[in-house]
Order: structure tokens, then C-alpha cells, then sequence
């Protein structure tokens, strides 16, 4: 019962996240943050009451021996599931030392010491108080604004959280994976084609806001088209490791391609045409660095999943379906998407100007940073260029982390994704080629990757949807590169299947 309730709220806030604008809004993040504290609450629930159920379970079934399930042909071996606790464990301690820092930034504390961490921070403060003389005996915080850092503080608790439990949950089997992965799949889909239809019908709402001023391009449900190029950035790797991972197409590496063709059931079909769909939408995104990152993901899925056996050098299915996804968006018109590369100059000239200035707020607080979720209140008094409105980020997730948690806290974060990258595509390659957890794991890696690179001139981790999902693919990485130790041969539902005389 636990079990059913936690994926099903798992579910809804795969598909809620994304739909409500991403999550931007406070309303929305404070029922993702509420949502994902409730599957804490059950999971604890679960385990202090898993000593009674056990008791319960030990009790000999008529067709249980030592694990097995005795049938006809042989006996069905169900393998216990090992917990990565070392995974676990030292993530924990990273993300750790990583909110107490941003604790730290929140925590009022002595002129003197905030002088002597942070001299920009005493500097200005002294400026802008009007008690100037008083400052000296009061206490303040290193953050510029304390209760923007703790919005930000309880968002990343929340997911650092939600990683944490979906890496020692042991119900997040493959057979969850794969229901869950479909999901994600769906909402990707549904959102490719609600944007097109939107952008291409004239329509121009966003749910129930109408938005001719602003959607001059395929944004499905986000606001911001970089936003939703980001999200299918790590739906669409996902998903082509979804169904290379599939029966029939497992089944098929040794046949040709007429054979491979007409072996693939109605369900394989209809997984690669959603996943051209979503490049069609991220095409007709117009965002330049998204679609760079597409181009980048799938020069990796063409190297990542041929088939060494082959001796083919790159993925022809891989292939096939990005040419079909370009052929067709050509067809529809490219102009626009096209005409955008040739105004890169100018975008890039204003990204700089804001990069400039956010690598002055990083020398002026080189180590503890502004506070977290600070720059919108910092940047105006370094902004040295006229625009229209406020920046509300750097353009750059990477710069806009320096600036708000310094040298200490983007060390930490650096550390703990190079440990992770590193556990993941270790565990991948352990793997056999023939494994579906094998192509699951490289598809979220290859998502994993192709954000980070999207990163560089967007902001993605800030948008709460893509940061839910990132989340999400990273547990699923590490999990599905955890092979069980002593298998001979694996199927797709998981089990090991030993034949008996």
C-alpha cells in the first residue's frame, strides 16, 4: 500500500512539474516541495514498520524454497536487491557540507567575523545602513538577503532529499524505472505537441494565459523556450535509451534491417515517433544552444549505442530517427529557426556583458558568495550596460552558483557530480551490452550531459521542473548501473532465470 501511493505520487509530480510552467511560480514549487516531503513521510513510515511485516513474510510459502519459484520448466530465481549504500552515503555527506554552508550564509553572525569572511559584504552593508556607526556591534548574515537564501535552501533540501530516497528506496526496481521512464516519455510527447499546436494554430496560450507577445516560438507549458528546450534535452536521450532497451529490438541486433523493421511490435513504433516529435518541437524551439545540445547528445547516443558486435562504428536507428525529425521539420520550414543563428552575435554580445559583471560580484565575494538565490538583488548594483527590466540570472548556471555560494559551495557541488559521473558510467560499463539497464543508464547520462552543456549560456537547475527531473535521471543512472552480482543472463522484467533438469 505504502509502495502504491509513492509512485503514484512520484507520477504526479513527473507530469505536474513540467505543466504548470515549469514549477516557477511559489504556489507550484510549494506543492512539489510538499509532494516530495509526503514521500519522505510514507518511506519513513514504511521502514518503521517494516519489522512487523517481516514477521509477517517469514512465515513458509507452499511453493517458496530458498528464495526460488519452483514451476514447470525450472525454478524463477528472484534476486535480492543490494543497496548502493556507498553511493548513498557519500552523496550525503557532499550535499551535507553543501546546505550547511548555505545554513551558514543564513546564520546571523558578529560584524567582525562577517568582516573578516567576507569584507565586501561588511563593506556594503556599511554603505547602504543608515546607522552606520551601530553596525559594528550588530549582527547580520553573509547573505545580501536571508529570506531569498532560505526559499532557495528549502528547494534544494527538498530534492537533495528526493535523491537521497529514490537511491535507497529498493522499490525503485527496473520494473519502476521503466514505468516511470514512460511517464516522462508521455509528458514530453503531450508537451511537443501542445506547443506546436499553440505556435502553429496562432492560437499563442500557455494553458490559460494568452501570450501572443511572448511565444514566437514552441515553448509547450514553460514560459521560456530555453526552459523547455532544457526539459527535452533530458527527455529525449531518456527516452532513445528507453527503446533501444526494449525486447524486440534486444532480440534483433543479429538480423538485418529489414528483419529488425518488421520485428519491432506497435509499441517500439510508437516510442520513436514520440521521440521525433520531441526533436521536431525542440527544433521549432529556436533555441540555438538547445539545439546545439541535441546535436551534441545524439553524436553520443550514435557512439554510445552501436553495437560492438557489429563492428558498425556508429548507431544507424539513432541516426535514422534524428534525419527523419530534421527531414520533416525542413518540410514544415526552417527558416525562422534558421534566421535566429544569424542574431547569435548580438545575443552573445549582451550574455557577455552580464558574464563580466557577475565575474566582479565572484571577486568582490570569492568565497562564501552573495547567498543563495541573491543575484537578482546583487546584479543592479554591478550592472554596467542599460536594459530594460531587471536580470533575474546570469545566463550561466555555473557563474550564478559562484556568485551566490563562492569557491567553497560550487567546490562541493563539482566534487559531488564528478563522483557521481564517475560512479554512474562506471556501474554502466560493468554491464553487459546485451543489459536494458545498460542503454537506460547511458540515455540519463547523456541527458545528464547534454543540460550541463545547455547550462553554459542558460539557466536550467534554477527552473524547478528540470531540476525535479534532473534529480530524477541522476538516482535512475546510479541505479541502473547496479548490476546484481552472480547473474548469467538477464531479461528485460528483471529476473534471473535458472533452468533445471
Amino acid at each position: 500500500m505504502f509502495n502504491f501511493f509513492i509512485q503514484l505520487i512520484l507520477i504526479c509530480l513527473l507530469v505536474f512539474t513540467p505543466l504548470v510552467f515549469g514549477a516557477v511560480e511559489l504556489w507550484a514549487f510549494s506543492l512539489m516541495e510538499l509532494g516530495i516531503l509526503l514521500i519522505i513521510v510514507l518511506w519513513a513510515i514504511q521502514l518503521l514498520l517494516r519489522p512487523a511485516l517481516r514477521r509477517v513474510q517469514d512465515s513458509p510459502e507452499p511453493h517458496m524454497v530458498q528464495g526460488e519459484l519452483k514451476t514447470n520448466h525450472g525454478s524463477l530465481r528472484i534476486p535480492k536487491l543490494k543497496l548502493n549504500t556507498h553511493n548513498s552515503k557519500l552523496s550525503t555527506i557532499f550535499i551535507f557540507l553543501f546546505l550547511l554552508l548555505v545554513l551558514f550564509q543564513m546564520a546571523p553572525l558578529p560584524a567582525e567575523i562577517v568582516k573578516f569572511l567576507s569584507p565586501q559584504t561588511y563593506a556594503l552593508r556599511f554603505e547602504l545602513s543608515p546607522l552606520s556607526f551601530e553596525l559594528s556591534t550588530s549582527n547580520f548574515s553573509i547573505s545580501f538577503v536571508p529570506f531569498l537564501t532560505k526559499v532557495e535552501f528549502f528547494k534544494w533540501l527538498t530534492l537533495s532529499g528526493f535523491f537521497l530516497f529514490l537511491l535507497s528506496w529498493k522499490y525503485f526496481d527496473q520494473r519502476a524505472i521503466r514505468k516511470l521512464i514512460l511517464v516522462v516519455l508521455c509528458v514530453g510527447v503531450f508537451e511537443s505537441l501542445y506547443g506546436m499546436f499553440e505556435f502553429f494554430s496562432g492560437h499563442k496560450h500557455i494553458l490559460h494565459l494568452k501570450m501572443d507577445h511572448l511565444i514566437s516560438s514552441v515553448t509547450g507549458t514553460f514560459i521560456n523556450r530555453n526552459a523547455f528546450a532544457g526539459y527535452l534535452l533530458m527527455v529525449i536521450p531518456l527516452s532513445m535509451g528507453y527503446l533501444f532497451s526494449r525486447e524486440p529490438h534486444q532480440m534483433g541486433r543479429s538480423m538485418g534491417w529489414r528483419l529488425r523493421l518488421s520485428s519491432l511490435d506497435g509499441k517500439s513504433l510508437l516510442i520513436a515517433f514520440g521521440i521525433v516529435l520531441m526533436i521536431l518541437s525542440l527544433l521549432f524551439s529556436a533555441s540555438r544552444m538547445g539545439i546545439a545540445s541535441l546535436l551534441l547528445s545524439f553524436s553520443l547516443i550514435s557512439l554510445l549505442f552501436r553495437n560492438p558486435e557489429g563492428g558498425k562504428r556508429l548507431s544507424r536507428p539513432s541516426i535514422l530517427i534524428l534525419g527523419l525529425a530534421v527531414l520533416w521539420a525542413g518540410w514544415i520550414g526552417l527558416d525562422a529557426v534558421i534566421s535566429r543563428f544569424f542574431t547569435s552575435s548580438e545575443d552573445f554580445k549582451s550574455r557577455w556583458m552580464v558574464w563580466v559583471n557577475t565575474f566582479q560580484i565572484i571577486k568582490d565575494y570569492p568565497l562564501f558568495g552573495t547567498g543563495l538565490g541573491t543575484l537578482v538583488q546583487v546584479f543592479p548594483m554591478y550592472r554596467s550596460f542599460h536594459i530594460r527590466g531587471l536580470v533575474t540570472h546570469a545566463e550561466n548556471d555555473f557563474l550564478q552558483l559562484i556568485a551566490e555560494v563562492g569557491l567553497l559551495g560550487i567546490g562541493l557541488l563539482g566534487i559531488l557530480f564528478f563522483y557521481l559521473f564517475y560512479r554512474g558510467v562506471s556501474g554502466i560499463r560493468s554491464l553487459s551490452f546485451r543489459d536494458p539497464k545498460r542503454h537506460i543508464g547511458m540515455g540519463g547520462i547523456v541527458g545528464i550531459l547534454a543540460l550541463m552543456f545547455h547550462s553554459l549560456v542558460e539557466r536550467n537547475i534554477q527552473i524547478p521542473a528540470n531540476a525535479f527531473l534532473y534529480a530524477f535521471i541522476w538516482a535512475l543512472v546510479l541505479r541502473a548501473g547496479h548490476a546484481e552480482k552472480g547473474s548469467n543472463s538477464t531479461k528485460p522484467g528483471g529476473y534471473q532465470v535458472k533452468e533445471t533438469k
